[in-house]
């Protein structure tokens, strides 16, 4: 299992000590989502127990910086994430195929409806359940919190719509274990499974993704390789 996790400077810990924290935590591997955290990650992969991923996570204020970031980055990281939050880049993000996450799709004046869920599936863009405000908010926000996620599962579980959990945390004090993240869970209406699939989909998503950068790679189901020829 991953948590997505921001890191100096996009956070306010540094991606080693997050990475430290996660592994006693019993996270496999961490996804460094930002902009401008830039870690050596092949130092710490050999210096630590733990995966970290290289992710970008674009806060675009319209789709059409958002397409123009999303052209830059993709041949760069390994994970990109979108945030959300507005119904434009909602609809953006579930459109595009090299979209890998809609981060905080009911976050600020965001929604999230039937016509956004099937697109999400249609196109493989998995969507984010941010824990984070449930985790770090109280009385009317955290309230509404809750109202949003539980809108946010009924339409993910009925049109079967990849989806990612995280706790957000910016800091390693901020980070949460697995099996806490599956009791909040319950109060959003997720069975224990359901959360802890979500902290696993992460690495799948990794491990495409890189898969798909690799010199053997085609296309998807296609790869470069050595074939027996029949006697």
């Amino acid at each position: 299992m991953y948590e997505a996790v921001y890191a100096h400077p996009d956070g306010e810990s540094t991606a080693s000590r997050v990475a430290i924290a996660a592994e006693r935590y019993g996270y496999d591997g961490v996804v460094v989502r930002g902009m401008d955290a830039r870690p050596d990650f092949d130092r710490l992969r050999d210096e630590l127990d733990v995966d970290l991923v290289d992710a970008v996570e674009i806060d675009a204020p319209d789709p059409e910086h958002a397409s123009g970031s999303v052209g830059n980055y993709r041949p760069q990281r390994e994970l990109l994430i979108l945030r959300g939050g507005t119904n434009a880049l909602n609809r953006f993000a579930v459109e595009q195929p090299r979209v890998d996450v809609l981060a905080r799709p009911m976050a600020g004046n965001g929604n999230f409806n039937h016509v956004l869920a099937k697109a999400a599936r249609d196109n493989g863009v998995r969507v984010e359940f941010d824990l984070s405000p449930v985790l770090r908010t109280e009385g009317g926000s955290r309230v509404q919190a809750l109202s949003n996620l539980r809108k946010l599962r009924e339409l993910v579980e009925y049109y079967d719509v990849p989806y990612v959990v995280s706790g957000g945390p910016r800091s390693h004090l901020e980070l949460r274990a697995p099996r806490e993240l599956a009791a909040l869970g319950d109060v959003v209406g997720f069975d224990r499974e359901q959360i802890l699939d979500g902290l696993r989909e992460w690495d799948r998503l990794t491990e495409r993704n890189r898969g798909r950068t690799s010199e053997s790679f085609i296309a998807p189901g296609v790869k470069r390789g050595r074939y027996e020829e029949d006697d």
